[in-house]
């Protein structure tokens, strides 16, 4: 039985990339313009100079980042049209002046984004924990899906036969949103979607030393095929496959199972479904949140949803 139209294929109209103009932002920008290219969408191109210039320095040296970045902006669209990248792609390029969140958040809401695509240093540790990190205040505050690219991550290839995609969850509410977006872009792609479940790490309670090496791996063992069950009761009628999917279940560190799965079978794209909070922007700060981890690390992109 095949799905219905609007979950086979995923309708992206515009698509945004949200850019810093930095080098690392090179690679979300040849990601943008290729999924704009697939899906015939809008490509939006923003960069937002940050009013914490004027804060530090001053307006007048505001209006200079300002005209600086209108150059750097008008040199980048020149190049991609100068390349043909973007023959046949209707675009607009803007440049803004404020809080960065802010302005792209204007920005989804006017225009009706469908898709955020951006950067992102990977910073980690104290140096996350001052400066912040804007790629993860976008993909926790956005409404509309974000495609998060890391420091490691390679291209996509549109045009690869049978692509792998994973989609990981700790089966709550935030994680299970993205699980219909996984289901719709491996159909349209034609893509072998694995889901992955991580079981962290937990001590043994009290009274269990007694148990044997043999009882505590039928424990796990155990606790492996319910949630690999678990699993495959996700999938209903209406978020059905076209190919067989995979069910993985892992005992460990979040993050670091789901890279390591990620790499050992080369996925193409991540999906994460993030919970709501109502503490979005000191969780933007935390360098242990699973999915920023995941983010920095990936050798692919990752698709995140908030729920």
């Amino acid at each position: 039985m095949s799905l219905p139209a609007s979950r086979t294929h995923p309708s992206l109209n515009s698509v945004l990339l949200a850019t810093d103009l930095s080098e690392t932002s090179q690679k979300a920008l040849r990601h943008a313009v290729a999924i704009a290219r697939h899906y015939r969408a809008k490509f939006y191109f923003a960069h937002v100079v940050s009013g914490l210039v004027c804060t530090l320095t001053g307006p007048q040296a505001l209006e200079l980042a300002s005209e600086a970045a209108e150059r750097e902006v008008l040199q980048v669209e020149h190049d991609l049209l100068e390349s043909g990248s973007l023959d046949g792609v209707d675009h607009e390029f803007l440049v803004c002046k404020g809080i960065v969140w802010e302005e792209l958040q204007s920005i989804i809401s006017e225009e009706r984004i469908d898709l955020v695509v951006l950067g992102t240093h990977g910073r980690r540790g104290i140096e996350k924990l001052l400066l912040g990190s804007v790629a993860e205040q976008v993909f926790r505050r956005a409404n509309c899906l974000v495609l998060t690219v890391g420091p490691n991550s390679y291209p996509f290839d549109f045009s690869r036969k049978s692509p792998e995609f994973l989609f990981a969850t700790d089966f709550g509410e935030g994680s299970l949103c993205a699980l219909p977006h996984a289901v719709s872009f491996a159909n349209h792609f034609g893509a072998k979607l694995t889901l992955l479940h991580v079981v962290p790490a937990t001590p043994m309670p009290d009274g269990s030393n007694w148990r044997t090496a043999d009882d505590l791996m039928q424990m796990r063992n155990n606790a492996r095929m319910a949630c690999v069950r678990q699993l495959e009761q996700l999938l209903t009628s209406k978020q059905e496959l076209a190919l067989e999917p995979d069910f993985i279940v892992q005992f460990g560190l979040p993050s670091e199972k789901i890279l390591q799965v990620a790499l050992e079978l080369k996925v193409d794209l991540i999906f994460l479904g993030l919970r709501r909070s109502s503490h979005i922007a000191a969780a933007s700060h935390m360098p242990w949140a699973t999915a920023y981890e995941v983010v920095c690390g990936a050798r692919c992109p990752v698709l995140t949803v908030r729920e």
